[in-house]
């Protein structure tokens, strides 16, 4: 006997169907083209699509850079890199507040080498966090465009805590709905506790719609899409070599 009710699963199953296939129905009606023109005309000028996320919006950054049937012009910046890359200590990573700090902006940016062409791609659940907002108003006072996930229903809840009083959602010029509800969690078990978080389902989703619509824009163009086949199949690693060499430390050079 499993202690995980059908009852639940089922709810749960509907919450995440539901946001799903409205995504793709939004998709479908040209909710995402935007994006996309941005994407694939980045990458058509030589850019290289710049993606970050912190918490767990990091796994957006992860489903858009480095991975097999992913894009191979995609570089994930991440917080971890102040100390890997940068003079930051291993201790300002504890506690998870450097992601609410907007001063590490400069320190972060100054990390990588960005080109004019870069698009960048930034997730955030709630899109008021320090770091969040701070870097989507780096890249724009760069000259970048930016592209938003964020759930609209709790950003629009909640008070920005970046000094300029902006969420990213108003920084942005393309912002994407990741459909997740205030406080993330769908389902709701005795005693009021939340459970059933949706952000990063929904925003995996997002990204591979995206990953999809730049490629098939790029062939139709006439363009063969840059895209990682698998490492772990025949001849992977040499085709997916023989293209990040084009860009090499753009599109990072740690594991």
């Amino acid at each position: 006997m499993t202690d995980l009710s059908t009852d639940l699963v089922s709810a749960f199953h509907r919450e995440v169907t539901s946001r799903i296939d409205a995504l793709a129905e939004s998709a479908r009606a040209g909710a995402l083209d935007a994006a996309i023109g941005l994407l694939a005309g980045s990458l058509r000028s030589g850019g290289v699509l710049q993606a970050f996320g912190t918490g767990h919006s990091q796994a957006f950054a992860m489903e858009i850079a480095g991975r097999a049937g992913g894009l191979i012009p995609t570089h994930s910046l991440a917080l971890r890199d102040l100390v890997l890359l940068g003079k930051r200590p291993l201790d300002a990573l504890h506690g998870g507040t450097i992601e609410r700090d907007e001063t590490v902006v400069d320190d972060l940016y100054s990390l990588y080498d960005f080109h004019p062409e870069d698009v960048f791609l930034i997730a955030s659940n709630s899109g008021v966090n320090g770091s969040i907002v701070g870097l989507a108003l780096k890249a724009k006072a760069e000259g970048h465009r930016v592209i938003a996930v964020t759930s609209l229903a709790h950003t629009n809840a909640v008070t920005p805590k970046h000094p300029s009083g902006k969420r990213l959602s108003e920084v942005a010029d393309v912002v994407i709905d990741n459909l997740a509800p205030y406080g993330d969690t769908t389902l709701e078990l005795p005693g009021g506790l939340g459970v059933g978080a949706v952000s990063s389902l929904t925003a995996a989703f997002i990204a591979q719609l995206l990953t999809i619509g730049a490629a098939e824009k790029i062939r139709a163009a006439g363009e063969v899409p840059p895209l990682f086949i698998s490492a772990n199949i025949p001849e992977g690693d040499e085709h997916n070599r023989a293209l990040q060499e084009k860009y090499g430390d753009r599109i990072g050079h740690l594991a």
